[in-house]
């Protein structure tokens, strides 16, 4: 089996690669575009293998995703190449839109195009396995005891979480008019090692190493809810042999909690960790700085839909893959200060002119 993976440089990209290498039953190639956030690095440990392969390739470049398709005729495409940091894209939506929207249709287009040059079989068994956001439902800012549904409207309220609902509707709308073989994962957000220092649980751990404030934003009351990156990976392969052409399924792990318990939980496991710094302890490094603009107060999905389908649940708790990520960044200075010196040095991103102005 052929399998397509989009993105597969990237956070969540590169850990499903590797769970697909893992099983030593596919054939994988990789595209990425290798923009800032994508790293050849993150899959060192299998290049050299027979069975992996990857193309430097922009997905909006139609004719080279073409070429690609035509060649290596996926039976499967995983389709995780997005724009995905809010912050970014409130200083720079259109980049979103072109690789989210534009390149999305893109894939789309020519996987219909490539489906229906297969044999009747093999038009049987495609599929193509869009990753989105949890982001798209909006946010849930009063009754946060219940839970996003796949039926739930589409309500989102930045840039990056618009430009993912935009994709979901070409994808859906595809499959309805098109016929080819969809299927939408709505995740929560993933967490583990090779995320981009960008993020927030990576920011917490390098400024609590390098003893610089920790920002959150607000008070810290925003809620989230999160899922290891290994585990994730494991259940969209999964659903990519389970599911059915056409449903969505939303991915969750029901922790749910506030930022600010997130910073606390990492700073105590730094303070155990990194037990002879001279910051302990952690947690007064933590600052609390002007709230994101828009910033949406909660998101908790339902994976119940999921869950019965595959009699999945996750492996790894919140604290054990907190104490896991942690442990992770401490030993792998090699992997994250060269993005640190050249691509992100850990200032604030995404905030307005008019606030920007102020300082």
């Amino acid at each position: 089996m052929r399998i397509l993976v989009t993105g597969g440089c990237g956070f969540i990209g590169s850990h499903l690669v590797r769970h697909l290498i893992n099983q030593n039953t596919f054939e994988v190639l990789n595209i990425d575009a290798l923009t800032y956030a994508g790293n050849e690095v993150n899959l060192s440990d299998i290049h050299n293998q027979n069975s992996y392969s990857f193309v430097k390739s922009n997905i909006i470049d139609r004719a080279k995703i073409s070429d690609i398709y035509a060649s290596f005729r996926p039976n499967c495409i995983f389709h995780l190449a997005a724009e995905t940091h809010v912050d970014r894209s409130i200083d720079g939506p259109d980049e979103f839109i072109q690789t989210n929207v534009v390149g999305t249709s893109v894939l789309i287009e020519e996987a219909d195009r490539l489906r229906n040059s297969l044999t009747a079989e093999e038009r049987e068994n495609f599929r193509f396995i869009h990753i989105s956001s949890d982001e798209v439902f909006g946010s849930l800012d009063h009754d946060f005891e219940k839970p996003f549904a796949e039926t739930s409207p589409l309500k989102p309220n930045s840039p990056y979480a618009a430009s993912k609902a935009a994709s979901d509707h070409l994808v859906r709308a595809w499959f309805k008019t098109y016929g080819l073989p969809t299927i939408t994962v709505n995740c929560t957000n993933n967490y583990g090692p090779y995320q981009f220092p960008e993020k927030l649980i990576p920011v917490i751990i390098l400024a609590a190493l390098e003893g610089k404030p920790i920002p959150i934003y607000g008070q810290g009351e925003n809620l989230r809810e999160w899922i290891f990156v290994e585990d994730f990976a494991e259940v969209i392969f999964q659903i990519s042999q389970k599911g059915a052409p056409g449903e969505t399924y939303n991915i969750g792990s029901g922790d749910v909690v506030p930022n600010i318990e997130i910073a606390h939980k990492v700073c105590d496991i730094m303070d155990s960790l990194v037990s002879t710094s001279k910051y302990l302890p952690h947690q007064d490094l933590i600052e609390f700085v002007d709230d994101r603009p828009g910033h949406d107060f909660c998101y908790a999905i339902d994976s119940t839909k999921a869950r019965n389908l595959l009699g999945w649940q996750p492996k790894t708790s919140l604290d054990d893959g907190l104490q896991r990520t942690v442990a992770w960044y401490l030993a792998h200075q090699d992997w994250w200060a060269p993005l640190r010196e050249k691509k992100y040095s850990g200032s604030r991103l995404g905030r307005l002119p008019s606030a920007k102005s102020a300082q």
